[in-house]
């Protein structure tokens, strides 16, 4: 953890925000002149477009329902197991990350924004019944070729102890910056590397990964909605794609491992995508998710899995 983030205040919520008045929230943020003027960065007392939450959300001794873990497990392709799948706390957090990007002090809309990669570590397995205290933070608010990005933190402690952590790469389209570096990320696999696995994506996928992650962003869920946000089709969330590549990998996943992924071209629903994984250096799993089309097939998403650093 840097010193700055070190330094932030932390506000400990008693029970965990309900996402539906969240998404009110966040379709209100969205639309000009709503009446929600805190959400709009030219009014005085707003956001300010420069500057990110300094406030650090928390909640303590979040137990995780065993039966919604399990519906979880089975819509990403997880065997249900003890231990929770290792993109389980995402999900879990998911609440407190939509109660930050919609506060007043966030300076862009919710709806429009676009993960662009994401990097979970592990520190050990936890159990699916274990109380967790969580908390969610924004920083490192940076231009990027295509607008702006920043960083979304989330930690997962259970007894105190540091037991996994997430930083995603968020992206506000807009005016980029072409001097702006490259986003670091996992090594690609080889693309003569073979598929392993093909699988067929219905149509409904969206909406059965939104009912067992609350993530029900309009892109996810129905051809109309998709449509308003630029997409001919729903696409496919890209915690989906990345749970369903760590559960293809299965065994490969040790007790400990950090797992980094740069989410490409989305996956349109129904579709078909294939998966491919190889060595990478020092005893990494490089993957790769991809369309199946025979000749230059589209890349959604890469990925490594390899000892935590």
């Amino acid at each position: 953890m840097e010193a700055a983030e070190a330094t932030q205040p932390v506000r400990t919520l008693e029970a965990m925000p309900s996402l539906l008045p969240l998404y009110g929230r966040a379709g209100l943020g969205a639309v000009p002149g709503s009446g929600l003027l805190g959400r709009l960065p030219l009014v005085p007392g707003g956001p300010r477009a420069d500057a990110l939450p300094v406030e650090r959300l928390a909640i303590d001794g979040v137990v995780p329902d065993r039966d919604a873990v399990a519906r979880y497990s089975r819509v990403c392709g997880f065997a249900v197991r003890d231990a929770l799948p290792a993109t389980y706390p995402h999900v879990l957090s998911f609440p407190l990350q939509m109660e930050l990007m919609t506060s007043s002090a966030f300076p862009f809309p919710l709806l429009g924004l676009v993960h662009l990669d994401d990097e979970i570590t592990v520190r050990r397995p936890v159990e699916a019944g274990a109380p967790l205290d969580l908390e969610v933070w924004a920083t490192d608010l940076r231009p990027h070729r295509k607008g702006t990005a920043f960083s979304l933190l989330v930690e997962a402690r259970a007894g105190g102890e540091l037991v996994w952590s997430e930083r995603g790469t968020i992206l506000q389209r807009g005016a980029g910056d072409g001097a702006a570096g490259e986003e670091p990320g996992p090594a690609p696999l080889d693309a003569a590397v073979p598929a392993s696995a093909e699988w067929r994506l219905g149509g409904d996928l969206g909406r059965r990964y939104a009912a067992v992650s609350g993530d029900r962003n309009p892109i996810h869920l129905h051809a109309l909605t998709a449509r308003a946000f630029g997409f001919s089709r729903p696409i496919a969330h890209g915690m989906w794609s990345l749970a369903r590549c760590l559960a293809q990998l299965g065994s490969r996943a040790p007790d400990s491992f950090t797992l980094t992924a740069a989410f490409r071209k989305p996956v349109l629903l129904p579709g078909r995508v294939r998966f491919a994984a190889g060595p990478g250096a020092d005893g990494a799993t490089l993957f790769a998710l991809r369309g199946a089309a025979p000749v230059d097939p589209p890349v959604h998403l890469v990925g490594e899995l390899s000892p935590p650093g």
